[in-house]
Order: C-alpha cells, then structure tokens, then sequence
C-alpha cells in the first residue's frame, strides 16, 4: 500500500507564483523549517553550476524555452520556485524547478534517486501571452504553487517516486491530491556535470485515483494513466481513470 504523505501545516498560505514577466501575484509567506546556516558560494560557482544543471535537464526534458519565470520574492528566502520551461520534449509543457540543488549537490533530503530537482507537465502548449485568463497560464500558475510547496516539504521529509501527497490549499479548499513518480524517460539519467541526480516528477490526480492509489499502490495508477495517455500530465479537465 503506498505511504500517504500528508503535508502538515499548522497556519495554511497562499502560495504566490510568478507569471511569465516575473510580476509577483501575492506575497509568499515560507511555512516549512528552521533557519540554518547557509554554505556560501561564489557567483562562478553558481553560474557554472546553472549552465550544467541546464544541460542535464535539457538532456531529459528537451530544448528549454529562453524565457524564465522568475519571482520576484526568490525561494531561497521564502518565495515561490522560479518556473523553467520545456515545450520541446513530450506533447504539451514541461516545468522544472533549478532551485532545490546547490552547487555541492546538496538538497532535499535525499531519496532513493539521491538529490534532486522537480519536474511536472502540462497537456498545453507554451504561450508566451501573459493575459491572467490564458488557459496556460492559468495551469502555469497552478503547478507553481504546487513545485514551490513540495519544493519547500522535500527539505523537510524524504519524498519518494510511488508515494502519494496532499497539500493543503486555503481555508475551505479542498487539498490538492498529488502522486510522485520518477521521471527518466527512454533511461535518460539527469545529471550535474558527471553527477548524477534524480527528477521527482510531482503530477495531481483525481481525489478518487488518489484513493485508489493508496489502496492498489501507486504504480497501478499510474499504469492506468499511462493506458489513457494522461501521464504525465497534472491537467484535470479530464475523466477519472477509476470507474
């Protein structure tokens, strides 16, 4: 039976993303951890850490887009994920946080793919129309809520691949039903140089294949998405594959 991960928050937040021109939508408050002494690195560091860390996700998740999502409160103080943009993999838009690893390979706490950063898809192509109402970046907005929240918990818990999640929204919402995998299609291995690292694909389900994950594992759902051809995509405007 897969292990539910239920994410616990005493005090529940808005979780701000930013659009594609980097405007902030509302004020991120951080909710998960302590503060705890940060290893400095150097702007070289960082910007030869950037340029390897682009290739490796590139190597996986195809040509990334030229424009990056940034936020104007970064996440390593408390604001949300900047949002990194594949359209030129799979069908659809992929998103990769480049955030969660730091130049010495640390991170969130590692599972059993080591460290690594978070992936996730949609079935719409990138637009670059930055109109509130644009379908994609109505979805664009969504999954940086949920990269930036799982992003700020993996540093707090071990997270891994067929593990389920809920993650609380606002008061009176209903919590987001998410499931874990690794992403590694046709074997590419994500990797830093020669390091390897791992891509923890975050996808949102239904509530009732969320149950039906818990009760089967995970694994057997996603067989059933990928049957449907919805994996690996968190769009649900689109049926239940439990009947």
């Amino acid at each position: 039976m897969a292990r539910i991960l239920a994410v616990l928050i005493i005090i529940l937040t808005t979780i701000s993303c930013s659009n594609q021109n980097g405007q902030d939508m509302s004020i991120f408050k951080k909710i998960f951890g302590k503060k705890e002494t940060k290893k400095e690195f150097t702007q070289e560091e960082y910007d030869k850490d950037y340029e390897l860390k682009m290739a490796g996700l590139e190597y996986v998740l195809g040509k990334s887009h030229n424009l990056v999502g940034h936020a104007i409160i970064p996440f390593d103080v408390g604001g949300a994920v900047d949002m990194y943009y594949f359209p030129n993999g799979i069908k659809g838009t992929g998103f990769a946080t480049m955030e969660l690893l730091k130049p010495d390979g640390t991170g969130p706490i590692p599972n059993r793919l080591g460290t690594y950063e978070l992936v996730a898809f949609t079935k719409l192509d990138y637009v670059q129309d930055t109109v509130d109402t644009n379908p994609f970046n109505l979805i664009e907005r969504h999954i940086c809520g949920i990269l930036t929240g799982i992003g700020f918990y993996s540093f707090q818990a071990k997270l891994e691949p067929f593990e389920t999640c809920e993650l609380p929204q606002n008061e009176g919402e209903p919590n987001l039903c998410l499931i874990f995998d690794e992403y590694k299609p046709d074997g590419k291995e994500f990797k830093i140089g020669g390091k390897k690292h791992g891509l923890l694909l975050v996808m949102e389900v239904h509530r009732d294949e969320m149950d039906f994950a818990m009760a089967n594992g995970t694994g057997k759902l996603i067989e059933k998405l990928k049957e449907k051809g919805y994996y690996p995509y968190s769009d649900l405007d689109r049926e239940s594959v439990i009947k």
